[in-house]
């Protein structure tokens, strides 16, 4: 039986896999089989892709389970891999591709994780997405109500020290912790840390590809 976690993964990619399909970016019909209908789901005609949300939910599912059964927890895996703590829950959840230095250190640290699970993370390309319901889930929706609502604010005083341009979510870094408020009350700490990217002014002399209009 699939977990909370597995389900919501299982969710994400069925919404990924659509979204590309109805942009055509993928074939409707390729190598896996189609998607079953699970709980929750009302059963309908399923396109065939090249990613298996099945596969990939139920993965999820069995490297949560060997992180339960090492006791380890995301803290602890960070530091046994040497990445952060988001980004080693990204690895568990299907969401980044693990490197090979990074996959014998993860095979350490959760033994009992199989060989063929952490050989799939490594050759898999993961569908980096997400599945539109999980802003219905409370710390979800919070977290993504506090970036839109300061989001211009934060936007002012990018461009006021950084320039005309954007905060990078590919050479990123973002790393969850805990401290504790003068009144003794615990609060949640997230730090974003990613490459500034600036708009660049479109010079006909720098560009590389040849132009249409000839």
């Amino acid at each position: 039986m699939l977990t909370r976690y597995a389900l919501r993964v299982l969710h994400r990619h069925r919404a990924i896999v659509d979204q590309c399909q109805r942009r055509h970016l993928l074939p409707t019909a390729a190598i896996a089989r189609p998607f079953p209908p699970t709980a929750g789901h009302t059963a309908r005609r399923r396109r065939y892709s090249s990613i298996s949300s099945v596969d990939v939910a139920e993965r999820t599912k069995r490297l949560l389970d060997a992180k339960a059964e090492s006791g380890l927890t995301y803290d602890d895996l960070s530091s046994a891999l040497g990445v952060t703590n988001t980004y080693a829950a990204q690895l568990l959840l299907g969401q980044a591709k693990l490197s090979n230095d990074t996959a014998r250190k993860l095979q350490e640290a959760l033994p009992s994780a199989s060989a063929e699970d952490i050989r799939e993370m490594q050759n898999a390309y993961p569908m980096r997405s997400f599945d539109e319901e999980i802003l219905k889930e409370p710390n979800v929706y919070r977290t993504y109500e506090a970036v839109t609502h300061y989001g211009e604010s934060i936007k002012s005083i990018i461009n006021e020290q950084c320039g005309d341009g954007i905060m990078s979510a590919i050479d990123f870094y973002c790393d969850v912790g805990a401290t504790t408020g003068k009144h003794g009350e615990k609060r949640v700490v997230i730090t974003f840390n990613g490459k500034f990217l600036p708009h660049i002014e479109q010079k006909a002399e720098d560009n590389t590809a040849k132009s249409p209009r000839g």
